[in-house]
């Protein structure tokens, strides 16, 4: 057993590690006895192949040089063991992931102690919210081992499309941690991990055989170029890391060629251009706040229409219309981001970007939050966050016809002269009901006036009638089309 334990993991430890001295020296080695694949490249992380259910032997050793650590001399350490997911992207979505095998498998856990074959393991405990973890403690100058079994199969967290579905590969890691003078044993020592793969009841002893076989085809040349397979695994020393961090350095670094404008949230908004306007603008009747309001239509000879490629009229939105509290911006800290999602019901995915900011959380592609959220919610959200907001129906543009005593003097710059003219600025009515009454509800909104005080909504007809606006007229409304209104009583 000793000769196996100082045989190198990685081909390339030999040359391109720094020397003994020159690198830490890891407190423990923690050793599970199951065969390595021989269908690894050299350079690859080892790969172990397990039986659902079955216990396999994790051996706790003190890998300690003389005067390291004395505080943990005669004292017990704490290690906890995980199965976890070795795929980032699964990493992301590890709770969802979790609770939907909790769901499909109620009662079971992902990973047990075989408590009757461990040796020298004390205090175990298990937390029935994490059923992918058991801890314990140990005295790291006695025999320890400890014997567990994963009870999930790789091919449980994979999408059913067809047949032969590829198992994903998961993580076995322990944590090591010692005393502190409270007594909690929070102070981290140590952590290492190894990659697996579980297999339905003797699948993996199948697996290793076919292999082995395949390797024995190959050429010597190429039999070079993958690693031996051992008798037992060592797990490698890792670096803890939270997982979202890495998530967002990797987006970063993913994005780095498409960065964000600071107003980019801000040029969302006003990214749409004005479409041409009609030739022939038809006029609209607008009601008073006053009791019982008609329309009167304005003549088409009383205002200009402005050309198409003029600048749009000052644009205040309507209801259907995202303000721009609405909008998360790239300098959104995480406390505002975190109350973004819970206001467009994201509340299931807070815990997932607990540590996102608005800039974090925009970089991410639409294939990434699909890969996340699942398809539903991860294009829900990329919609959200990209404020893609539902096409109108129909889009009608309306101004209020402007009083005598407000007309601006407008100079032709061409010339010199100046004319009176009136400027009329046109708010634009996004309508998806395509009712009478969501033309009553939008006028109100966009022309501050108190929706009680409008009576009735009316159209100018011919020979100057009142034509009451009812939901077939608005159903036959062309779209773009431009109108003004006044109030009466």
């Amino acid at each position: 057993f000793s000769d196996v334990l100082a045989l190198p993991i990685f081909k390339q430890e030999d040359s391109s590690l720094p020397q003994e001295n020159e690198t830490k020296h890891p407190p423990f080695q923690y050793v599970m006895c199951a065969a390595t694949s021989p269908a690894v490249k050299l350079y690859d992380e080892t790969l172990t192949y397990l039986n659902q259910g079955q216990s396999y032997e994790i051996r706790m050793l003190d890998n300690r040089k003389a005067g390291d650590i004395p505080e943990i001399n005669g004292k017990l350490v704490k290690s906890i063991i995980r199965v976890v997911f070795h795929d980032r992207r699964l990493q992301y979505t590890e709770h969802q992931q979790l609770e939907g095998w909790k769901w499909n498998r109620p009662g079971d856990r992902l990973l047990d102690l075989d408590i009757p074959m461990s040796v020298g393991v004390i205090d175990i405990k298990t937390n029935p919210s994490q059923l992918n973890a058991v801890e314990f403690l140990w005295d790291p100058t006695k025999c320890t081992s400890a014997f567990i079994q994963v009870h999930c199969i790789s091919t449980e967290f994979t999408p059913r499309k067809h047949g032969g579905e590829k198992g994903v590969p998961f993580r076995i890691q322990v944590d090591t941690f010692k005393q502190t003078e409270n007594g909690e044993y929070t102070d981290h020592l140590h952590s290492a991990s190894c990659q697996i793969k579980v297999f339905k009841p003797k699948g993996a002893d199948r697996k290793q055989k076919t292999d082995r076989e395949k390797m024995e085809k190959r050429t010597a040349h190429e039999k070079e170029k993958y690693q031996p397979s051992y008798d037992t695994t060592v797990l490698t020393e890792m670096r803890l890391e939270p997982i979202i961090e890495d998530a967002v350095e990797h987006e970063q670094k993913k994005s780095s060629k498409r960065t964000l404008p600071a107003d980019y949230g801000d040029s969302l908004a006003k990214r749409g251009s004005c479409s041409p306007w009609p030739d022939t603008p038809t006029t609209f009747v607008n009601n008073s706040p006053t009791p019982a309001p008609t329309f009167t239509s304005a003549q088409h000879n009383t205002y200009s229409v402005p050309d198409s490629n003029s600048s749009s009229p000052n644009h205040q939105g309507d209801g259907t219309s995202q303000g721009s509290g609405d909008q998360l911006h790239p300098s959104a800290t995480i406390q505002e981001t975190q109350q973004w999602l819970l206001k467009h019901r994201f509340s299931t995915y807070t815990r997932l970007f607990s540590n996102f900011s608005g800039a974090d959380l925009l970089k991410l592609t639409r294939e990434d939050l699909v890969q996340i959220c699942g398809p539903a919610d991860g294009i829900r959200l990329y919609n959200a966050l990209k404020s893609r907001s539902v096409r109108p129906r129909l889009t009608i543009y309306v101004c209020q016809e402007p009083l005598r005593s407000i007309q601006l003097e407008r100079q032709d710059a061409g010339n010199g002269d100046s004319s009176n003219g009136a400027i009329y600025v046109y708010h634009a009515i996004y309508l998806e009901e395509m009712a009478a009454s969501e033309i009553t509800r939008k006028l109100a909104l966009a022309f501050n006036i108190p929706l009680h005080q409008i009576n009735q909504v009316y159209r100018q007809g011919p020979t100057g009638i009142h034509i009451l606006v009812s939901d077939q007229m608005v159903q036959n409304f062309q779209d773009e089309s431009c109108f003004l209104f006044t109030t009466i009583k």
